[in-house]
């Protein structure tokens, strides 16, 4: 049987109330021989939840092909933002399977009618996990700061007018506002604020997203990145980025920085300089 729990709202009067819904260990029958992913036919639905479609596919197709990466990661805490019916976060439960190290599993979607749906599909694959109805990570940072092993997300990617931008219902699974960066930019930084040191974000995005730009900026905060899955439709072209946190790219990217900071006058290292030159400098100028 299912359990839902309200929590109750302490914040301000435009934070969002944070749903959790949890449910009970699945019966034995339903878990001796899981699939490799979601099952279609057992992926619940709603008028106003984006249903599995060709970016959620090739979302979960980019973790099947790095599963044996992922299986040797051995993440403790997983998390999907944006979990719409709940077949990537259910699929990789299922991939996980097998590992030594049993991960909990949290999803969140701004969208009320799609945790529920995520639940339903989650019970239906004798699958669990902690469905969240919330803004990206609202209300959940302090909680996870620094403490996910694992983020996937399939944004809202769709060059849209900036005003469907988080609007209500299904809209706010794909609007994505100029160029499909709106939200995206916005996940960016909560999930370098949740992801461990060990952490992997796995994002999906368009051509007109501007990958290479998406990875120069995460560059700068000191992630390696590299295209795990590239699929082209009749309407779109994928990719799926695998971002990870790396101490060359974190050094290179904090001496660009400074470096940065010195050439617009913020900074004079006086470190390189005897003390008694810069005191012969200040005589000689008086």
């Amino acid at each position: 049987m299912s359990t839902v729990g309200w929590c109750p709202s302490t914040m301000s009067d435009q934070s969002i109330c944070l749903s959790v819904y949890e449910f009970s260990t699945p019966e034995p029958s339903l878990t001796n021989m899981p699939p490799k992913t979601a099952q279609i036919r057992l992926v619940s639905s709603h008028p106003e939840v984006y249903e599995p479609c060709d970016d959620s596919f090739a979302l979960v197709d980019a973790l099947l092909a790095d599963r044996a990466h992922l299986l040797k990661h051995r993440p403790s805490i997983c998390m999907e933002i944006g979990c719409g019916s709940g077949y990537v976060i259910t699929s990789l439960s299922l991939l996980l399977r097998e590992s030594d190290v049993a991960p909990y599993y949290i999803a969140t979607d701004i969208n009320p009618h799609a945790a529920r749906v995520t639940l339903q599909t989650l019970e239906s694959h004798g699958c669990q996990a902690e469905v969240i109805n919330t803004d990206i990570a609202f209300g959940l940072e302090s909680r996870l700061h620094k403490s996910v092993d694992l983020i996937v997300v399939n944004p809202p990617y769709v060059p849209t007018p900036e005003e469907e931008v988080g609007s209500g219902g299904i809209a706010a699974a794909w609007a994505g506002g100029e160029n499909g960066r709106k939200v995206i930019d916005r996940i960016l930084p909560v999930a370098d604020g949740l992801l461990s040191d060990k952490g992997w974000l796995y994002l999906l995005v368009l051509s007109a997203n501007d990958p290479l730009e998406l990875c120069l900026e995460m560059r700068k905060k000191g992630y390696a990145s590299r295209i795990v899955l590239q699929r082209s439709t009749e309407e779109e072209s994928l990719h799926i980025i695998k971002f990870w946190r790396d101490p060359e790219v974190l050094i290179e990217a904090n001496e660009c920085v400074e470096m940065r900071r010195r050439e617009d006058g913020i900074v004079v290292d006086f470190s390189h300089f005897s003390p008694f030159s810069v005191w012969r400098n200040r005589i000689r100028d008086s």
